[in-house]
């Protein structure tokens, strides 16, 4: 009892510092799901300096996530990558601090461009929640002991497609969301952070969809865009709030600014939940000529940036959606933008980041060539950038 105790307020003590830290990226494109870190206004020169690299197992597309001075990523591996893996290493040096690894229960088949460990796993600052394309979602502490294991293929069996599923979870309160969609069992769930149990299951669109749930600012509401369009649920009862049906993208994943969300549809589509009792939100404004390709939409500083399939990037306003500047960028690119320091982070799928000016019309201000295949979507702190590959993870400094 006594050594329970000890770890419940060390780890109670360590999710406190954490928050106070605001330096914790707890899952795909960040704590907000914006692509943003904290502080995203501070001054950095755009050098990149690689302070350290690990080496990691198999495969994996998954974007790293940070607890503190931990980082944690998954990966697969095996003939049928039907080994998954959750790995910890320390922030500050790379050192591998722990690796736990299981076997999937559910299917592993992919396209060769993708893997089982393409989702991205997510933290509360307690526990990580590591979930897979075989739909098998595993819960550990910050020291990798675990706390629960769901099968979800057990219940639905039909939901899977042949290229890979990559939907990533979100942790929101006391519930982790999961949103897993194919052409044929489409599902959304909440499940108890604590147990694993399920609080609630929701129908979704039964076609394939690649896009991840987004957490508003309110930071209770789940967004969850599909080729149908876009539905606010409450994360508490999985409830729906409010709904755009004029359909959407299913592999860039829109961002939201205060009450506004920028959804990939129909080129760029801003919407506003409507402020009074109706159920359907308000169409600010729409640009047809602004088309996200793979990577997700980032907005910072009143305007939001657009990577296309050509890897161009379009920078808009905000406000109206007018294109201010374009400009192109070595390509092609899968891995979403991030913002570190005042600058845009990208990186392509040959491995070469690109750090750009987005005051200087898409000046790019420095690029490093790590020469392995990239397509996850970095990981941003206080103090570095974390990328990965198959092969290796990294961390640049933004001293």
């Amino acid at each position: 009892m006594q050594l329970v105790f000890c770890w419940v307020l060390s780890a109670c003590l360590f999710g406190l510092l954490t928050e106070i830290s605001h330096a914790d990226w707890r899952q795909f494109r960040g704590n907000q799901s914006n692509g943003l870190p904290e502080d995203p206004g501070r001054d950095w020169d755009g050098i990149q300096e690689v302070v350290w690299e690990a080496d990691l197992p198999g495969r994996g597309l998954s974007s790293p996530i940070i607890v503190g001075d931990r980082v944690f990523v998954t990966a697969s591996s095996g003939g049928l990558q039907e080994r998954l893996h959750v790995l910890c290493f320390s922030a500050t040096d790379g050192s591998k601090l722990w690796e736990r690894t299981c076997w999937a229960t559910g299917r592993t088949v992919c396209h060769p461009k993708t893997c089982v460990a393409a989702p991205s796993p997510a933290s509360d600052g307690k526990r990580i929640f590591a979930i897979y394309s075989s739909n098998d979602l595993i819960c550990l502490d910050l020291d990798g002991n675990l706390q629960w294991f769901r099968g979800l293929t057990y219940e639905f069996p039909n939901a899977s497609n042949s290229l890979g599923m990559a939907s990533s979870a979100v942790s929101v309160g006391d519930k982790v969301v999961v949103m897993l969609e194919s052409d044929d069992a489409s599902f959304a769930a909440g499940l108890n952070a604590d147990t694993g149990e399920t609080s609630w299951v929701i129908d979704r669109p039964q076609r394939a969809n690649w896009t991840s749930p987004s957490i508003a600012p309110d930071g209770k509401t789940i967004l969850m865009q599909s080729s149908a369009g876009v539905s606010a649920i409450d994360s508490e009862t999985g409830a729906e709030i409010w709904k755009y049906s004029d359909g959407a993208a299913t592999q860039p994943t829109l961002v939201m600014v205060g009450e506004v969300a920028y959804v990939p549809s129909h080129g760029v589509t801003a919407i506003r939940p409507g402020r009074s009792d109706t159920s359907v939100p308000e169409i600010l404004w729409q640009v047809g000529n602004l088309s996200p390709g793979v990577p997700s939409p980032i907005a910072y500083d009143e305007r939001l940036f657009v990577i296309n399939n050509g890897a161009v990037i379009s920078a808009a306003s905000l406000e109206n959606g007018k294109r201010l500047w374009q400009a192109r960028l070595k390509g092609p690119m899968s891995a979403s933008p991030v913002v570190v320091g005042n600058k845009l982070f990208t990186v392509n799928e040959e491995g070469t980041t690109q750090v750009i000016d987005p005051d200087k019309k898409g000046k790019i201000v420095s690029e490093h060539q790590f020469g392995e295949i990239m397509l996850g979507t970095p990981a941003v702190t206080d103090d570095g950038v974390y990328v990965r590959s198959d092969q290796h993870l990294y961390k640049i400094a933004v001293d």
